[in-house]
């Protein structure tokens, strides 16, 4: 939709839209901005710009509006305070790793909290209502602004204010009159600074108007009233009206401190130790006034470069300040900024990473890193993090669970960016040698290798970082693609009454309610569909072979072979049981193999994704390197003690928003579950989740689980494959009788590894006696040689390197007409050795490259003397028959 079409429509009928009871009662006065036209709501009768054109524009900025001075968390409490008392209930934050939404990485606004997909529509489901939350949000398009302008974060509090009018809320007249008094009489600001300027909010197929409102030119807060459903022209209204309401909580703090920037009074204490490291004051006249004249231009520039230096210009700062104060300033800030965000992402459960929201993870940290180096700092990453957590543990506590969590992930992800300097200096060499990339190849060069944009800043590959660099990164990886769904003739067919989550009979009869070319629906069914990594039951359908089991939205379709029954008629069916009782063994094992990874790993382990068969199941985890042989083990016997302590699996059914409020967001380990009522599935305290396989009743049933490989299958994730129940006895056995085996063979081998090096010293011994015999004529073809004339070869596996080498040299030495030629195995090789006198007619180098050659390698040498090789065995015999056929001829 056009937002611009909509605002003109909606500003045409301000009574309707906008006027409210505020505005009458305090005497507010719509007007037009003169500059730009937007309309907007003032006490001030004189004012005739909008706050972004206006005069006063971030004129708070050393001189705030108010004499109350609250930083960052103080605001939020005052906040807080000023909500319940007016009848909100106060929710904590959500996770920033969005898991209830399967299109987002990372939760980007508040009302994201209360937003599930239910089919092809976005639904609210608030768990008060009233209510107000501090949620952290991240966004990563503007990652070049942050720490640059003053007021740009890749993570910042949005205050949620959320009401559904219909359900026992309030709608517009009280939202208004709330903020204001939240802005008046909380914070203290006077009723005359305060102007609401008219805009819309479009999305998700829904819109309505909103109003945003301004202290000096900040935009504080945007009032949505999300009111209207469809096309413009030919909408309706929602049945669900809903207030969402976001005010930034770092721009409450920053109207209160009047600070140059809104980081002087957010990020706490870390501020101090990071100026006390660049020997910087940041509450300065220069620094007010550099900071004022970016924040006025950035909204009228696309390029960031141009807005810096026309600040620089109408600051009249000089190079010195920029190098000095400016520049080392902006990177603290940066690295204040990016490590928060980290810490709300790990903590939360996301790991940096080249695949999905893991990019912007890993990007934050190298340019911390990158920061650090290029500011020649000599920081303790880990202090850093406690303070930070120190700071904001009384608003989120839960960052001080995840405390060493964090320490570890930035850590280890550190070591490795330092681990490929090495790589990026080589790039950026030849960078260099080319010419400035575009946007789009520094993008492919950070995607294929890591390297970073203020990297190739840093030695001087680039002069200036795009723009449009952060913001094409985050397009690219915003949300995970869903999947085609396959679409069936089922219109105005009953839902499939789903025996499994019933009794759960084996056999059971049926009838058909539809047929289509070799696939059956019937009313009822205990055929599991394929799901949640689950594959389908097996067995027969009034006879025929059922191969394969799908689910469509409520309805179950079976896929026979061999011939399907006719439509209505009652059917007898039979689920193959052992298959069953073997994949319902591996479903639960993989929720037991996922708490007990997180248990040995850390807390960020997740189920990426898994998969569940009869005879075999994987679980691919997010974490950041391979497993030691010893934490493989670990994860096996947590599983297996599970198994032993024999807990009770229940199985609850509750209402979305009650198991989330009950559980938290680690329900959704298998996804997002697009149905109202969850089925969570419980192992005690141990693993809890939203889940719809089939599972035993008791972890005893499993009797055992074997892990048979894990492998990194890519960065962040991890598979774990295994196998449980008869299976698993079965793969202890197998490995018992192979190890029994390979102990057999590693005893016959080191037997006849004795016996070759026995006769190999038996063969040093006869060397002057062979060489006597092949110098004097006679035979020796007894012995593994043959022998034509003084012509030699050997393929003998009596004879070893030091047999060919002293045997060959000796024998040229006494005879030149004589020549020989030695193939044998040396480890993994198969190597030839020749050695040739000058009147033998024989030239070693020819032969040791044609054999090499055959062989799959290379050989190197002169006519006198010449060796080489290949691990090709395969083809030893082809190599014997023509180096026996080339020196003998």
């Amino acid at each position: 939709m056009d937002k611009k079409e909509i605002l003109k429509e909606f500003s045409a009928d301000p009574e309707k839209y906008y006027n409210v009871k505020l505005f009458q009662e305090q005497g507010f006065t719509r007007k037009s901005c003169t500059k730009c036209g937007r309309f907007f709501w003032t006490l001030n009768a004189d004012r005739n710009l909008c706050p972004d054109d206006g005069l006063d524009t971030y004129s708070f900025i050393g001189e705030p509006p108010t004499s109350k001075r609250f930083d960052y968390t103080q605001a939020w409490k005052q906040v807080e305070e000023f909500f319940v008392k007016n009848n909100h209930t106060s929710v904590s934050r959500y996770p920033v790793v969005c898991r209830w939404r399967d299109d987002l990485f990372f939760t980007i606004a508040s009302v994201v909290d209360f937003q599930r997909i239910m089919g092809s529509k976005v639904v609210f489901e608030f768990p008060a209502n009233p209510l107000v939350v501090p949620q952290t949000c991240l966004r990563f398009k503007d990652l070049e602004n942050v720490g640059v302008t003053g007021r740009h974060f890749s993570s910042f509090c949005m205050i949620g204010q959320h009401s559904v009018p219909d359900l026992g809320g309030y709608w517009k007249d009280e939202c208004v009159d709330l903020d204001f008094r939240l802005l008046t009489d909380q914070f203290g600001i006077k009723k005359e600074e305060v102007v609401f300027v008219e805009d819309v909010w479009a999305g998700g197929g829904s819109f309505g108007p909103s109003l945003e409102y301004f202290v000096r030119g900040l935009e504080l807060g945007n009032a949505v009233f999300t009111e209207f459903q469809g096309e413009l022209g030919n909408h309706t209204t929602l049945d669900q009206r809903v207030i969402d309401m976001g005010a930034g909580l770092e721009r409450f703090a920053w109207i209160t401190m009047g600070t140059p920037t809104a980081y002087d009074c957010c990020f706490g204490p870390i501020n101090g130790k990071l100026f006390e490291k660049i020997g910087v004051d940041s509450d300065s006249e220069v620094l007010k006034k550099y900071f004022t004249e970016i924040a006025k231009e950035i909204d009228h520039y696309d390029d960031l470069n141009e807005v810096r230096r026309i600040a620089v210009k109408n600051a009249g700062i000089t190079d010195t300040q920029l190098d000095k104060m400016i520049t080392p300033l902006e990177g603290v800030y940066q690295i204040a900024d990016h490590l928060r965000t980290l810490i709300f992402a790990i903590s939360d459960g996301a790991l940096p990473s080249n695949v999905g929201g893991g990019y912007n993870l890993r990007m934050m940290l190298r340019r911390i890193n990158g920061t650090i180096t290029r500011l020649n700092l000599k920081l303790d990453m880990d202090d850093l993090i406690d303070t930070h957590i120190d700071y904001l543990k009384d608003t989120y506590p839960e960052l001080d669970e995840k405390r060493e969590d964090v320490k570890a992930i930035l850590k280890l992800e550190s070591a490795r960016y330092e681990d490929s300097k090495v790589h990026m200096k080589k790039k950026a060499e030849k960078i260099r040698e080319k010419g400035v990339p575009t946007v789009d190849e520094l993008i492919t060069l950070y995607e294929s290798d890591g390297i970073t944009p203020e990297y190739l800043k840093e030695v001087d590959a680039i002069s200036e970082i795009p723009s449009q660099f952060y913001s094409k990164l985050s397009d690219l990886h915003q949300s995970e693609k869903k999947k085609a769904i396959t679409e069936l003739p089922l219109e105005e067919l009953p839902e499939t009454e789903t025996l499994f989550y019933k009794d759960d009979p084996m056999q059971f009869d049926a009838k058909v309610i539809k047929v289509f070319d070799d696939q059956v629906v019937l009313d009822r069914t205990s055929f599991y569909a394929r799901g949640g990594g689950q594959e389908p039951d097996l067995g027969t359908i009034a006879g025929f072979k059922v191969v394969n089991v799908d689910k469509h939205a409520n309805i179950i379709v079976h896929k026979l072979e061999g011939g399907v029954p006719k439509e209505g008629e009652t059917v007898q069916c039979k689920v193959d049981e052992t298959r069953r009782a073997n994949i319902t063994k591996n479903h639960t094992s993989t929720h037991i193999i996922n708490a007990s990874s997180r248990g040995v790993l850390g807390s960020w382990i997740w189920q990426h994704s898994a998969f569940k068969d009869d005879d075999h199941a994987r679980l691919d985890i997010t974490h950041h390197s391979s497993l030691t042989d010893e934490q493989v083990k670990q994860i096996e016997d947590a599983a297996n003690q599970m198994v032993k302590e024999n807990y009770p699996v229940n199985i609850d059914y509750y209402d979305r928003g009650t198991a989330e409020q009950k559980y938290g967001f680690r329900i959704y380990q298998g996804g997002v579950v697009p149905v109202k009522s969850v089925r969570i599935v419980s192992i005690e305290d141990k693993d809890i989740e939203a889940c719809g396989g089939t599972h035993v009743k008791k972890t005893g049933d499993i009797e055992l689980i074997k892990i048979t490989k894990t492998k990194r299958i890519q960065d962040g994730v991890v598979r774990i494959e295994f196998v449980s129940g008869p299976t698993a006895f079965q793969y202890v056995k197998d490995q018992e009788e192979e190890s029994k085996k390979q102990a057999e063979e590693n005893i016959a081998k080191e037997k006849l590894e004795k016996q070759r090096e026995e006769n190999k010293e038996k063969a040093r011994e006869q060397i002057p006696i062979l060489l006597e015999k092949i110098i004097s004529g006679e035979s020796v073809e007894t012995d593994g040689i043959s022998v034509k004339g003084k012509l030699c070869f050997t393929s003998s596996e009596n004879y070893d390197d030091y047999f060919y080498q002293n045997f060959g040299k000796k024998l040229v030495a006494k005879d030149d007409t004589a020549a020989f030629c030695g193939i044998f195995e040396a480890g993994p090789t198969v190597r030839v050795m020749v050695f040739a006198g000058e009147q033998s007619g024989v030239n070693s180098g020819e032969i040791a490259k044609e054999i090499a050659s055959i062989l799959g390698g290379s050989g190197g040498g002169d006519a006198k003397f010449a060796q080489g090789g290949g691990k090709d065995t395969s083809k030893k015999e082809q190599a014997i028959a023509k180096a026996k056929s080339m020196i003998l001829g």
